[in-house]
């Protein structure tokens, strides 16, 4: 199914606008790619321009940064989501999502349905 990041239908006056043309290319937007962890799998998706994005489906790694150094971290378990508190159940990786790992409590930095990498800093 189609996502149209378009105006509104309704008014703030709570009735419908009136349609005056149909949807065009460039309002159309993505489905939500639900990061989530386990084996890293990651695919590619084509964007606008011909171009190419990397989206990761899933990821057991997570790139942590503490004290001005970079570890791969394993990702044990997801602790807190402020996007959805279903997100913790679901184990899905969004920004803002603190994450156990090897080396402690992170929160992942990066936008790993858009970057195709989960990246997070240290926070214990």
């Amino acid at each position: 199914m189609a996502v149209w990041q378009d105006n509104s239908t309704t008014k703030k006056t709570g009735g419908k606008t009136r349609k005056y043309r149909k949807h065009k290319k460039h309002q159309k937007g993505g489905e939500f790619s639900e990061p989530q962890t386990g084996e890293t799998t990651t695919i590619k998706k084509r964007t606008r321009g011909g171009n190419q994005k990397t989206v990761a489906k899933s990821s057991d790694t997570a790139n942590v940064a503490a004290d001005g150094e970079v570890v791969e971290a394993e990702i044990e378990s997801v602790e807190e989501n402020p996007a959805n508190k279903n997100f913790v159940r679901r184990s899905l990786l969004t920004k803002g999502t603190v994450i156990q790992t090897s080396e402690g409590k992170a929160e992942v930095t990066s936008r790993p349905g858009q970057d195709g990498v989960v990246n997070a800093k240290l926070i214990e």
